[in-house]
């Protein structure tokens, strides 16, 4: 028989697909739902070109051209038909996916870095550096928005709620409010609740599911229960971290920064697992896959890196923790 050491066999399932293609630090990623086609991923760059790709192998599908500024977000809808992104052109854009054509402009007074869908499309949530939150009506795109204001810096993070029990917008700024707010559209444009924060909202996640909050906030993650805004866990972290990403299950979290390595954390003792090496440049965004099999992540280095995770599940509990060079680009 050949015995291969669990050295090698980690190295060699652990080596990412490397997406080439920007130019610049890509900010953001996001994943569509599973469709019948397949698993589709967006990205934010500041080279001002969203891109998409096919989730699993990362081959690119299409270059999103209009925006005239770096985009710092972008976001796709569960069934990967529409896409709405965020730039320093003062826009944001709402884009057909299947084509490429753009299909409206919303005109904001700054820099736009967070773009949300409602759970059924019909609304585009926006997050601007002049401090406020707007709301769109899809289908009367050329209507005024709902403006929710009350943040006292720039809003790095907004995300519609929709759970069983609450239908609320979540956001979060880089500002010195140093805030996480609460906002029910329905009966108010005032926050109806705010949670203190330990340092300005760098990075903000909804679960897959929709039951976690996952928060990355100075040097310390957060986990809300979306159904009470009850504190779930709280992880304090390196400092420099800028992206953080929950599994679709839960098991685990990966973060990324400065150090230009992915961390991996256990869900429930906060203690380190894995780490994954293969950027050349801080690690700017990070994302679980609707699976979990795989997570992307985005670099400074102007790369987006697709990372497997199922076939480390059965040597992780083995016990050790283990870091993984992956230098090699496929």
């Amino acid at each position: 028989p050949i015995y291969v050491s669990r050295s090698l066999l980690m190295a060699q399932v652990t080596v990412p697909i490397v997406c080439p293609g920007h130019t610049r630090a890509v900010v953001q990623l996001n994943y569509s739902t599973v469709t019948d086609d397949g698993v589709f991923l967006i990205s934010a760059c500041h080279d001002g070109k969203p891109m998409l790709r096919r989730g699993d192998t990362g081959d690119w599908i299409g270059t999103f051209e209009g925006h005239k500024g770096a985009v710092w977000a972008a976001q796709i809808n569960a069934s990967a038909t529409r896409v709405v992104t965020g730039a320093a052109d003062f826009s944001a854009k709402l884009w057909d996916a299947l084509t490429g054509a753009e299909l409206h402009t919303f005109t904001h007074p700054h820099i736009v870095k967070a773009t949300a869908f409602s759970s059924e499309d019909r609304h585009i949530l926006t997050g601007c550096t002049d401090k406020k939150i707007r709301l769109y009506d899809v289908e009367r795109s050329d209507a005024d928005p709902i403006v929710f204001e009350g943040h006292t810096g720039p809003i790095r993070g907004a995300v519609f709620t929709n759970t069983e029990s609450n239908h609320f917008i979540v956001s979060g700024s880089s500002g010195p409010d140093n805030e996480l707010r609460i906002w029910d559209p329905r009966i108010s444009s005032s926050p109806v609740r705010s949670v203190e924060l330990c340092g300005s909202m760098i990075s903000m996640e909804l679960s897959r599911d929709g039951r976690i909050l996952t928060l990355l906030a100075g040097n310390v993650v957060y986990f809300f229960d979306t159904n009470t805004f009850d504190l779930l866990h709280r992880y304090e972290l390196l400092h420099g971290m800028e992206a953080v990403s929950l599994h679709p299950n839960h098991p685990r979290f990966v973060v990324g920064g400065e150090d230009v390595v992915v961390h991996v954390f256990d869900f429930n003792t906060g203690q380190e697992v894995e780490s994954y090496r293969g950027h050349h440049g801080p690690v700017h965004a990070l994302r679980y896959s609707p699976l979990g099999d795989t997570f992307s992540s985005g670099s400074g280095d102007s790369t987006i890196r697709i990372w497997q995770t199922a076939p480390m599940a059965p040597m992780a509990r083995g016990g050790d923790e283990s870091t993984v060079d992956a230098s090699l680009d496929v």
